[in-house]
């Protein structure tokens, strides 16, 4: 029994914050120098474009919405999450997560917010909040983009922190919105920094290709896509279809060759019929995917290099800025407000 108890401990660790983004959240990060590296987005975006597509069609993802979904260990059902994307007047979104999972004596709970606005063709974050409940601590994690200020200021456990402000920089729930309205759009590669437990992570997917496959929500033509790791040991896949402005159908992660957790569509919503997406040349995908990984790779052995130099010379210890208890109500105050 206490063997099991803790493969599921182990299990339920993956779990929790897959599900809170389905496709985003729990996924390894890379390195942050290549999403700023001048040289290399200039290549790819040279040769991504494809084809032109109408504004109105990269924005379909932004169409009111609701998706449902079921998780699963194996055959064993664990719980449910459901995403709810409301209709907008006023410029400002609101993107509404929460799902309800547990295994065995384990239980989580969580509920996300995800505020941000519509500029010149792209998503910018405003603000973000997530509370977790259930089994071991709970914990609330608030994040404020203060465009204005040049600051992004983020709490984590009780523990703040200030960060400079990123142009491209997302939160860990609206940025699927972005990512799917860059599929779309051939917008190339597909790149993404987000704020995320006091850090900045950075993200690289691959098109692997056309697919069908059939969850309790339907039968759906998708597009399988990966996420690209460093390593094989762990290896997660999803799957978006096109003709639900590449809503996500299902996500399955594997460690070690094994399959641990799958995540499946159960039932969807729009508000409003969808219009057809142009599809992908999946042989120019890949091309264009691994002139980015040749490219990154460089870049990679000159980082390395200079590390080699550097590393034998001393620099002062730098310190993270110290954030007064005053400021730290000062920024939930922001967050709430």
């Amino acid at each position: 029994m206490q063997t099991t108890l803790l493969k599921s401990q182990s299990t339920y660790q993956l779990l929790s914050p897959l599900m809170v983004c389905l496709m985003m959240a729990s996924f390894s990060a890379t390195s942050s120098t290549l999403a700023t590296d001048p040289i290399l987005t200039s290549k790819i975006s040279a040769t991504d474009n494809i084809q032109n597509v109408a504004q109105e069609t990269i924005l379909l993802p932004l169409t009111p919405h609701t998706a449902q979904y079921k998780a699963y260990y194996g055959s064993i059902e664990l719980g449910d999450a459901k995403y709810t994307l409301p209709a907008t007047d006023s410029g400002y979104y609101n993107y509404l997560f929460e799902s309800e999972v547990g295994l065995l004596m384990l239980s989580d709970e969580r509920k996300l917010q995800s505020d941000f606005t519509l500029e010149n063709g792209k998503l910018t974050p405003f603000r973000y909040v997530h509370e977790r409940t259930g089994t071991g601590s709970d914990y609330t994690e608030q994040t404020a983009f203060a465009k204005s200020q040049n600051f992004i200021h983020t709490i984590y456990k009780q523990q703040a922190l200030k960060l400079d402000y990123q142009e491209l920089i997302f939160d860990p729930l609206m940025v699927q919105l972005q990512f799917r309205m860059d599929v779309i759009g051939n917008k190339r590669p597909l790149n993404y920094k987000m704020v995320k437990e006091k850090e900045v992570d950075e993200y690289d997917f691959k098109i692997i290709g056309n697919e069908t496959i059939t969850v309790a929500g339907g039968t759906f033509e998708t597009v399988k896509f990966e996420v690209v790791r460093d390593s094989t040991k762990r290896q997660t896949f999803f799957w978006m279809a096109p003709k639900l402005a590449y809503l996500p159908i299902r996500l399955s992660h594997f460690s070690k060759g094994s399959k641990q957790l799958d995540i499946q569509l159960a039932t969807y919503h729009f508000d409003k019929p969808l219009t057809d997406v142009p599809s992908l040349d999946i042989a120019h995908e890949h091309k264009i995917f691994n002139a980015y990984m040749a490219e990154k790779s460089l870049l990679e052995q000159g980082d390395t290099a200079k590390k080699v130099i550097t590393d034998d010379e001393d620099f002062p210890d730098v310190s993270q800025d110290n954030i007064s208890e005053r400021e730290i109500l000062e920024i939930k105050k922001m967050v709430i407000d």
